[in-house]
C-alpha cells in the first residue's frame, strides 16, 4: 500500500501517520516541514492545500497512492454575519474542494489496479450542525454527501470510501476551538456522554482498520467516533 494522509504535522493526522507506519508506504502533506521530518515517512510533500495543490496532485500521482487519508481541515468560529468571501472561499476549500479533487487524482490508478482506500476525516459538527460554526458544519457535511456517492460509483473497483466523524479531540486545533468559543471545557464536557475527549490515537487505530481487507465490505459509511456526542445528553 502507498499511503497519502495529509495534514500529517500534528494532531490526528500525526497520530494517523504513526499508526500506519508499518502497514505500507506512508507519505504525508502539510505546510510545516520541520514537524513532517520528525515524522520519519518514506517522503512527503510540503503544501497549502489553498493555494499549491497542483504540486500534491503530481505526487499522488507519481507515488501512485492507493489509500488517500483526508485529514487536512480548517475551523472558523463566528457568526454567518460576521463571515467574509475570503473565510468562506478558504474553509471550502480546505474542507471540502481539497478532498474532492485530491480523490479525482488517485482514483485512475485504484481503479486500474482494482483496489483502493480512501478515508475523510469529517465531524460530528457535520452530522449534527455546529451554531457559529456553520461554513465548517456545511464543509463537513458535504464530506459525507461525497463519500456517498463515490462509494456507490467506486464499489464495482473495489474502492472503498468512508467518512470518520471526531467529536471533540484532545488536540492543539481542540483546544483553539475551546478557546474560540463561548463554553469553557468544563462545560463542553458536561455536554458528551463519556464526560472526555476522544484520543488522537482512536481514530488512527479505525483508519487502521478500514483500510484492512477485514473491513473491505465497510463503504459509503459515516462513522461517528465522539464519546456519545451524536447520540444526545
Amino acid at each position: 500500500m502507498n499511503i497519502l494522509v495529509t495534514g500529517a504535522s500534528k494532531g490526528i493526522g500525526r497520530a494517523i501517520a504513526k499508526e500506519l507506519k508499518d502497514t505500507g508506504k506512508v507519505f504525508v502533506t502539510a505546510r510545516t516541514e520541520s514537524a513532517l521530518k520528525e515524522l520519519g515517512a518514506e517522503e512527503y510533500c510540503l503544501c497549502d492545500l489553498t493555494k499549491d495543490i497542483e504540486k500534491l496532485a503530481e505526487f499522488i500521482q507519481l507515488n501512485k497512492i492507493d489509500v488517500l487519508i483526508n485529514n487536512a481541515g480548517e475551523y472558523i468560529y463566528g457568526g454567518i454575519d460576521e463571515m467574509t468571501r475570503d473565510k468562506i472561499e478558504s474553509i471550502f476549500k480546505t474542507d471540502l474542494e481539497a478532498p474532492a479533487y485530491l480523490i479525482s487524482q488517485a482514483v485512475p490508478f485504484m481503479k486500474e489496479q482494482k483496489w483502493g482506500r480512501i478515508i475523510n476525516i469529517g465531524s460530528i459538527s457535520g452530522v449534527m450542525g455546529e451554531a457559529n460554526a456553520s461554513l465548517y458544519s456545511a464543509a463537513k457535511a458535504g464530506l459525507i454527501g461525497l463519500t456517498k456517492a463515490l462509494a456507490l460509483e467506486l464499489a464495482e473497483y473495489n474502492i472503498t470510501v468512508n467518512t470518520i466523524n471526531p467529536g471533540w479531540v484532545d488536540t492543539e486545533l481542540g483546544s483553539k476551538s475551546i478557546e474560540d468559543s463561548e463554553f469553557s471545557k468544563e462545560e463542553i464536557l458536561e455536554c458528551i456522554p463519556q464526560r472526555r475527549f476522544v484520543k488522537p490515537e482512536e481514530i488512527a487505530k479505525l483508519t487502521r482498520y478500514l483500510i484492512s481487507d477485514d473491513a473491505k465490505g465497510i463503504t459509503g459509511q459515516s462513522i461517528n467516533l465522539c464519546a456519545g456526542l451524536s447520540v444526545g445528553i
